[in-house]
């Protein structure tokens, strides 16, 4: 067998992109940097960078999502913290042009996260705000524009966030530790993008074994009487699941 010679193989980089996705005032929103350095320079752009050559892509997803947001990566194995993050791996973006640096190849990387305030820019971005989703995959003279394959990136991670909350109890990383299920379903309808109706919503989520947990409290932080607080139960399938709505 020949030797393997790594010379006959062009190098290339890799780097890790993020789809951060949080609802505020109703609406689901993504974070965007404005890009400091070119290519690009000024544009709207996904946080991310490159991989070091000492770290794995899990840790280099959250390394950039504490340096690009000051959002941390939530282990699922410890406490949930403040602005902890759940994060997963999406999918990975490799036509040879995306880049017109050099040859690279992203792996996407998908946050979710409760409503937080505005993020601090870091790395080689100028600044940091959440848009919303709407606003940034519209097509149009109105559409704002990203950087590299970001608009492809995001909408794939926006279709993941949508259809994962169907059969999982992903939607619950949108919310605070103690959440009402009237929270619970802006968050669907934001993600979904469709108005449902609180008397099914509340029977189905509370019907579902395992989705949620009475936490024993109530809040008025939504007016009127008291609304029940609940908390994530132990279910991470959903059974039956929540079908989205056909629109």
């Amino acid at each position: 067998m020949p030797p393997y010679d790594p010379s006959n193989f062009p190098p290339f980089a890799v780097t890790v992109d993020l789809v951060v996705l949080t609802v505020r005032r109703h609406a689901l929103c993504a974070l965007v940097v404005r890009r400091g350095e070119t290519p690009f320079q000024g544009r709207w752009a996904l946080p991310g960078g490159f991989v070091r050559a000492d770290e794995d892509l899990g840790s280099a997803a959250a390394r950039e999502l504490v340096e690009e947001t000051g959002l941390c990566a939530h282990d699922p194995a410890k406490p949930a913290v403040g602005n902890g993050a759940h994060l997963e791996q999406l999918a990975t973006y490799g036509d040879p042009a995306r880049d017109p640096r050099m040859r690279v190849v992203s792996v996407a990387h998908l946050a979710l996260a409760p409503d937080l305030p505005a993020p601090r820019a870091g790395g080689d971005a100028h600044s940091a705000r959440w848009a919303p989703v709407d606003d940034l995959l519209r097509e149009g003279e109105e559409a704002t524009p990203l950087a590299f394959d970001h608009a492809r990136i995001l909408a794939d991670g926006v279709e993941r966030a949508r259809s994962k909350i169907e059969y999982s109890s992903l939607a619950t990383a949108f919310c605070p530790p103690e959440f009402t299920v009237g929270e619970l379903r802006r968050v669907y309808e934001a993600v979904w993008g469709v108005v449902l109706d609180p008397r099914n919503f509340h029977r189905k989520v509370t019907g579902t074994p395992g989705f949620l947990v009475p936490s024993g409290g109530t809040t008025t932080r939504q007016g009127g009487r008291p609304a029940q607080l609940f908390r994530a139960g132990a279910a991470t399938v959903l059974n039956p699941p929540m079908l989205r709505p056909e629109v």
